[in-house]
């Protein structure tokens, strides 16, 4: 289960990584230039920018912490930080009829929900 769980973590990571250095790299007209980021219209450079900073933060704190043995417990708080960006997002792509989107988000949110629980849980650090 640990290798399962570092697994799933490892692809949290640079999924999120990736995500969020596209939303810190380019500019709010670049981003909504894209179908999937069209959510980006409804929010300032600021917002994106900040939803970008944590994404990658987060995607650091899933693997950093436990690989250096330093606060490993921050592990299963950035998963659950994760997940409720996913929970949000989710909610937010409902509400503008993105189903495919929704989708993404709900399977991102169960594999977060799936770190956190096992962090926290049975197989903490």
């Amino acid at each position: 289960m640990n290798v399962a769980l570092w697994s799933v973590a490892t692809l949290l990571a640079l999924v999120f990584l990736a995500a969020g250095a596209a939303k810190l790299a380019q500019s709010k007209e670049k981003l909504t230039a894209s179908p999937n980021m069209a959510w980006a219209t409804d929010f300032s450079p600021r917002a994106i920018r900040t939803i970008g900073f944590l994404e990658v933060l987060a995607a650091i704190g899933l693997i950093l912490p436990a690989a250096v043995d330093i606060a490993p417990d921050l592990v299963p708080l950035a998963a659950s930080g994760l997940a409720l960006t996913m929970f949000g997002a989710a909610i937010l792509h409902s509400r503008r009829g993105e189903a495919q989107s929704v989708v993404v988000n709900v399977v991102l949110l169960a594999l977060t929900v799936f770190v956190a629980w096992g962090r926290f849980g049975p197989y903490a650090f």
